[in-house]
C-alpha cells in the first residue's frame, strides 16, 4: 500500500509517517525515479493525490524552448530531451523533484520554517524566523554552486564538448546521491537549487494577500503582495544578511507532529501549492488551497516563480562564465541546454 504526506493535512499518526518515508525511499530505486512515490506536498512533482505537476510546469514555462526556437549558443533556453531532465515529465520527476524524493523532510530545502508574525506572544522571534530563512537559502545556493562546478567535465580546456557526460540516450538518476553524466549532475544541482526557490513563493507571503474579511492573526498572515523577485534569493549573489529580509515576511511552519507548530503560522494555512499551470504560457487558474484561492493568490506565486527561475538560469550560466572563461562557460550553457550537444555546441 502506498501511502503519501501531505503538508496541508498536519495531522499524522507515527507509524503511517514512517511507512510512508520507506515507501518513498523504496519507490525510487530506478533510473529517473520512475513512477515516484507521492512526495510531501508543496509545489507538485506528480499528478495525482491533488498536485498537478506545478514545479514541471513552472520550470517549463520559464525555461522550455518554445516549438521552432533553438537555445542558441548561449542557451537562452532548454530543448526537449535536456528539459525532461530538469523539469520532469511523465514518468520521471526530474531534477526539480529530487527534493521531494530524499529531502522530503529536510526544512532548507523547501523553505519551510521560516514563520513570524508582528503580534504579542507569538512563540518565534524575527530574528529566529530570518535565521531559518537565511539557512535555507544557504542550503540553495550550496545546490547551485554544486551544479557550477560540476559542470566541469562538460566541455575540456581546448573547448571540446564530452560526448559521454552529454549524453541523454537514458535518463539520469537525481536522487539519494546516486552520481551520473556531467550533464546530469550539473543538471542536477541547478534544479536542487530551484525546487527551493520556486517553494519560497508558495510557502512565504512574499507575493501574496491577506484575506480581506478577516482579522490578521495566525490563521490569516498578512501578505507583502509583491511583485518581482526576492533579491535575496538571487543564488548567484552574495548571501543576504538579516536587514535584507522584510520584518513581516514569513513562511509556514511544518511539522509531522500534531503538535510541533502549535500557536504558529502553518504550511497549511499560508501554502499556495496546487492549481492548475499551462507549462507553455504559465497561466495559472483553478487553485485548490485555501491561501491560494484569496486576491489571485496562487497566480501571483506561480507568476514570480517564474520570473524567479528564468533569473536564476542567467545567474547559473553567469557563474558559468565567472569560473571557467567566456568560451567554455558558455559552452556548458549550451551543452546543458542542447539535446545534441556535440554536435551543436561546437
Amino acid at each position: 500500500m502506498t501511502m503519501t504526506y501531505r503538508r496541508s493535512r498536519p495531522v499524522l499518526s507515527t507509524l503511517s509517517a514512517t511507512v510512508a518515508a520507506a515507501a518513498l525511499l523504496l519507490g525510487l530505486a530506478g533510473p529517473a525515479a520512475a513512477t515516484p512515490v507521492p512526495p510531501i506536498q508543496d509545489f507538485g512533482t506528480i499528478d495525482g493525490f491533488g498536485q498537478n505537476s506545478e514545479h514541471e510546469r513552472i520550470t517549463r514555462a520559464a525555461l522550455a524552448c518554445a516549438p521552432g526556437t533553438a537555445p542558441g549558443a548561449a542557451g537562452a533556453c532548454f530543448q526537449p530531451a535536456s528539459i525532461r531532465q530538469l523539469a520532469g515529465a511523465n514518468g520521471t520527476m526530474g531534477a526539480i523533484g529530487a527534493p521531494d524524493a530524499d529531502q522530503a523532510l529536510t526544512e532548507a530545502a523547501h523553505c519551510d520554517g521560516a514563520d513570524y508574525l508582528n503580534a504579542a506572544g507569538y512563540p518565534r522571534t524575527r530574528a529566529q524566523a530570518t535565521s531559518v530563512l537565511l539557512s535555507c537559502i544557504a542550503h540553495l545556493k550550496g545546490e547551485f554552486d554544486r551544479g557550477v562546478e560540476k559542470a566541469d567535465v562538460l566541455v575540456n580546456a581546448a573547448g571540446a564538448v564530452s560526448v559521454s557526460d552529454t549524453d541523454l540516450s537514458s535518463d539520469c538518476t537525481f536522487v539519494l546521491g546516486v552520481p551520473g553524466r556531467g550533464k546530469c549532475n550539473a543538471i542536477e544541482g541547478f534544479g536542487r537549487a530551484l525546487h527551493g526557490t520556486e517553494d519560497f513563493y508558495s510557502h512565504s507571503n512574499w507575493a501574496d494577500q491577506a484575506d480581506g474579511r478577516s482579522a490578521i492573526g495566525v490563521a490569516n498572515p498578512p501578505g507583502l503582495a509583491r511583485t518581482g523577485p526576492a533579491p535575496f534569493l538571487r543564488l548567484v549573489a552574495a548571501a543576504p544578511s538579516a536587514s535584507d529580509i522584510p520584518g513581516d515576511l514569513t513562511t509556514g511552519c511544518f511539522s509531522l507532529n500534531p503538535w510541533g507548530c502549535g500557536k504558529r503560522i502553518t504550511h497549511g494555512v499560508l501554502n499556495k501549492d496546487n492549481g492548475t499551470i499551462d507549462p507553455a504560457t504559465g497561466r495559472a487558474t483553478s487553485p485548490t488551497t485555501a491561501r491560494g484561492q484569496v486576491a489571485g493568490n496562487f497566480n501571483a506565486a506561480v507568476q514570480t516563480a517564474i520570473a524567479d527561475t528564468r533569473a536564476q538560469w542567467d545567474g547559473f550560466r553567469g557563474s558559468l562564465v565567472a569560473r571557467y572563461g567566456t568560451v567554455r562557460g558558455q559552452r556548458m550553457a549550451c551543452a546543458m541546454t542542447h539535446d545534441d550537444p556535440a554536435r551543436d555546441c561546437r
